[in-house]
């Protein structure tokens, strides 16, 4: 079969991630909605963005806010309906945005259909589509996997009197890919969506499909300390060297079936999300030769560290692994806390977030914002009782979950639930007073304001082909300013930005004395004297040959 044309437009399209849940609530439930969602896609068509990326609204028991599915074909009516998603994709075709949509592919809910037939008895019709193990003699697990949320990742089943396998909560049953059916009904469900109009993917846990058939055991590494969220001292998962539980060699035959699924739909893409001991490596293996995934992320640039020499360091081992996929780099999501209070400090300080944005916007690859990202919120501070994730409520007190960063977004500073909803019931988390200064009524007509920074920064980006498409080349390492060059049909800019708190200079490269400064709207700081580049606190500069 012929492939459908594509316009590469998620090379270098920047992806705003909306997290339904809290965008916008239309019907004054306290959850946010689909038609909430189409009522603000003008903000983002304004804000510049080429896509967005809705995390899961299927049908869910909402176990683990809609990454437990129990139908893929439908949304949960917490969201409303197939109609107000029809309607969703509608408006934002119509404004020019593309829509992706989140497929949770690795597991289901134990809610699904699926499940409950395969659990009833060992040899019904799906007795196999979820990965069973007898037990050890002495009664233990199959083996040592572990799950990401705590604990033992196999859970006993009484009616099988066999254990099943769950990456995540005991909720969250692992589907067994190595059953061509299951592989079979899934890209079923995947072309349901395409045939409504989707534009693209954002894969959950992409290398988490198959599963190691002999189920040997993992090797233990100890207690690491990494800058994967998932990899830390309070939560044994990151003790394991997880060889054998994710990331098997016939997961490439599997996104290879998935892309040749979306070849065949004009103008389409995929972007993965990789949580591997080595990710960037995982990210060059799949989306190397154009077969497999457009485009994939890792947690690299998700963790605390935004010093210049960790990230030279990273974008040196990403150069050495991956010289031909597609990043996309994301400074914020769902699951991590937000980048205004990992990179801007206590105070969310305003310089080093316009510093992180630009220095987003110039790497190669396709940016992905999360919402609220250009507005500056900085981690919202939940208490216990009022906490809704099943990670934080396991981990605490010492890692307190994912719900910091999916508090409600705030439209409006002057209204009672700023604008999230029609105040008729208690939003699902708690509206964060602290956004009330920062909400987008408060920006919005504030030339000097951080959205109206992004505005300009992205506006001023889709007119820079050497950003949008060309290579990148890492200058010398520095204490202080992380600085490379792109480049693009005999166009070069060099990028630096000085991600200290004081003054810094660099010596100016010997083929980039007779560039010209290259203009950012609302980015300053830098300068060049003589055969130095010179920049105050949080300052860059762009030079363009």
């Amino acid at each position: 079969m012929s492939k459908a044309p594509n316009n590469n437009w998620w090379r270098g399209g920047v992806i705003y991630q909306i997290y339904p849940r809290s965008f916008a609530d239309s019907n004054g439930d306290g959850v946010g909605d689909l038609p909430g969602i189409t009522q603000h896609l003008d903000y983002v068509a304004k804000l510049g963005a080429d896509a967005v990326w809705l995390s899961p609204i299927f049908k869910s028991p909402m176990k683990d806010f809609g990454y437990d599915v129990s139908d893929y074909c439908d949304v949960d009516p917490l969201f409303g309906s197939l109609d107000d998603f029809r309607a969703m994709v509608e408006k934002a075709h119509g404004l020019g945005l593309k829509v992706m949509i989140d497929q949770v592919l690795s597991h289901t809910s134990d809610q699904h259909p699926w499940f409950a037939e395969s659990r009833a008895s060992r040899d019904n019709a799906k007795a196999d589509w979820y990965v069973w193990a007898d037990a050890k003699d002495d009664g233990n697990p199959p083996n040592n996997w572990l799950s990401i949320f705590g604990g033992s990742a196999w859970q006993w089943d009484t009616r099988r009197r066999q254990y099943y396998l769950h990456n995540f909560l005991t909720s969250q049953p692992d589907l067994n890919y190595h059953n061509p059916d299951v592989v079979e009904a899934i890209l079923g469900t995947v072309k349901f969506w395409l045939e409504l109009g989707v534009d693209g993917y954002r894969l959950d846990t992409a290398n988490f499909y198959f599963h190691d058939k002999e189920l040997r055991n993992n090797p233990g590494r100890g207690q690491p300390k990494g800058n994967d969220p998932a990899v830390n001292d309070v939560n044994p998962y990151g003790w394991q060297w997880h060889k054998f539980d994710k990331t098997q060699p016939e997961n490439l035959g599997f996104l290879k079936k998935l892309r040749a699924l979306l070849d065949q739909y004009p103008n389409t893409t995929m972007v993965g999300e990789i949580g591997d001991d080595d990710g960037l490596a995982l990210m060059a293996e799949y989306t190397s030769g154009g077969d497999k995934l457009h485009m994939a992320y890792s947690f690299d640039l998700l963790g605390p560290d935004s010093s210049s020499t960790y990230l030279h360091d990273l974008m040196t081992r990403f150069a050495e692994k991956n010289a031909t996929g597609w990043p996309s780099w994301a400074l914020s999501n769902h699951d991590v806390v937000r980048v205004g209070s990992r990179w801007g400090g206590e105070s969310a300080d305003v310089r080093k977030l316009r510093i992180a944005a630009a220095f987003q916007m110039c790497l190669r690859g396709s940016p992905c914002l999360y919402q609220g990202d250009e507005l500056g919120l900085p981690e919202a501070q939940v208490a216990y009782e009022d906490l809704q994730d099943p990670y934080g409520i396991t981990m605490w007190p010492e890692f307190k979950g994912r719900d910091g960063c999916r508090t409600p977004m705030p439209w409006d500073g002057k209204a009672a639930d700023m604008g999230f909803g029609n105040g008729a019931h208690k939003p699902w988390l708690p509206l964060t007073e602290a956004y009330r200064a920062l909400a987008v009524s408060e920006q919005d007509n504030d030339p000097q304001s951080l959205l109206n920074f992004y505005r300009a920064l992205l506006a001023w980006r889709k007119g820079q082909g050497v950003l949008l498409h060309g290579d990148q080349a890492l200058l010398p390492v520095h204490a202080q300013v992380m600085a490379f060059v792109r480049e693009h049909e005999g166009k070069k800019v060099l990028c630096a930005f000085n991600f200290s708190d004081s003054a810094a200079s660099m010596d100016l490269p010997a083929n980039f004395k007779s560039a010209a400064v290259l203009p950012v709207p609302g980015l300053g700081g830098g300068s060049v004297a003589g055969d130095s580049m010179k920049f105050d606190a949080h300052g860059a500069l762009l030079l363009a040959l």
